[in-house]
């Protein structure tokens, strides 16, 4: 999955960009409010980590005009501002959650997870199509409930890609967005490299391939 970090301060936005990346998100960070709202408007985010105090446009400004574009990315606001009247001002200009500085790595992983299992409608934790299961936390994927298979970083992206939208067919490009951040180089055949490594550990008949177009999982099984 891909992540927008919005962050001024470069010691936090260093360690938390590290951070996903460890946790295998591909994860783009940008300094300031304009450049995120540019930044939003050319290329697909899974989720946004948004500071509100930013330089220029105030973290809240950004929000709403986030918002005030229809834009449903999930959005969590990351901030040391403590206040009662800043937080209702976050959550009910659109934020799907609000976490206070200093925070754990862990917990902001997991309110991630939370803010994206949501948005997706879906209440457990374990992405799944009834086929295969994909556990968040541990990367590990399990075919029909059997025993658990352990995932590489870029394994489990482009399987988490596809099983948040069983029955949709992802490109190539779109599969590489997933995948690959900012800076970093897309591998020749990187993704029929991942597929078939994927069908390698969990049976061939997890990934269709629909010719010409992309792959997909099926919707339900």
């Amino acid at each position: 999955m891909r992540v927008l970090l919005v962050e001024d301060d470069p010691m936090i936005g260093e360690a938390i960009q590290g951070a996903l990346k460890d946790a295998s998100y591909a994860a783009d960070w940008v300094k300031n409010g304009s450049t995120a709202l540019s930044t939003l408007s050319s290329q697909h985010y899974d989720l946004v980590l948004l500071d509100l105090g930013l330089p220029g446009q105030d973290g809240l400004e950004v929000l709403a005009r986030i918002r005030a574009r229809d834009n449903p990315v999930p959005l969590l606001i990351i901030t040391a501002r403590d206040g009662l009247d800043d937080r209702l001002r976050g959550l009910d200009g659109g934020a799907d959650d609000y976490l206070l500085k200093p925070f754990d790595m862990a917990e902001l992983l997991a309110r991630m997870r939370a803010v994206l299992r949501r948005k997706g409608g879906q209440g457990a934790p374990v992405l799944g199509n009834g086929l295969v299961s994909l556990d968040p936390v541990t990367k590990e994927a399990c075919v029909r409930g059997g025993d658990g298979v352990q995932l590489s970083g870029r394994e489990f992206s482009l399987l988490q890609a596809l099983l948040v939208r069983p029955g949709a067919i992802l490109s190539r490009s779109e599969l590489e967005d997933r995948i690959y951040g900012w800076g970093e180089e897309v591998e020749s055949n990187a993704v029929e490299y991942l597929i078939h490594a994927l069908r390698r550990k969990l049976g061939s008949e997890i990934i269709r391939n629909v010719r010409g177009v992309g792959w997909m999982v099926s919707k339900s099984a």
